[in-house]
């Protein structure tokens, strides 16, 4: 499966982010291109153990039971539902946050498993270090095809 810790993943991410454009179109949601790559950084710090959002009570009940939806090979659904600590909407700007979001995929890959949190996602719960890597791949691949990269 994608993650964050194989090296030609990490690669095709990068390539990726570095073709996204800050007129690039959504193709579904509300967040324009820097919200979204505001988004994914802050999602990609909660994995680095940069920032510890608090657990969800819904999350506490079902989120266990969901986590494997979201650790298969299947792509993210469109519009799925948002934790409200990682929505944006006041403006965000476009380079920084796409200088940042490549700057913190590649701190990930170097840091490896060892650095990675083990603090439990805000929904699913506790997550290894290589399930943290699937997530942020899928994570980035769903946002990345939602503009069009």
């Amino acid at each position: 499966m994608n993650n964050l810790y194989n090296k030609a993943d990490i690669n095709g991410i990068l390539k990726r982010l570095d073709n996204l454009q800050a007129n690039a179109e959504r193709q579904w949601g509300k967040m324009d291109v820097a919200q979204m790559l505001a988004h994914v950084n802050i999602s990609l710090e909660t994995a680095m153990g940069l920032n510890f959002p608090k657990r969800m009570f819904i999350g506490k009940i079902i989120g266990g039971f969901l986590k494997k939806k979201y650790l298969n090979d299947k792509p993210m659904d469109k519009n799925s539902p948002t934790d409200k600590n990682y929505v944006f909407t006041d403006k965000k700007e476009f380079e920084k946050e796409k200088a940042k979001a490549i700057q913190l995929v590649g701190q990930f890959y170097e840091n490896g498993p060892g650095k990675c949190t083990k603090h439990p996602h805000s929904f699913f719960g506790s997550f290894t270090p290589e399930e943290w890597a699937i997530l942020q791949w899928k994570h980035f691949d769903h946002h990345l095809r939602q503009f069009g990269a």
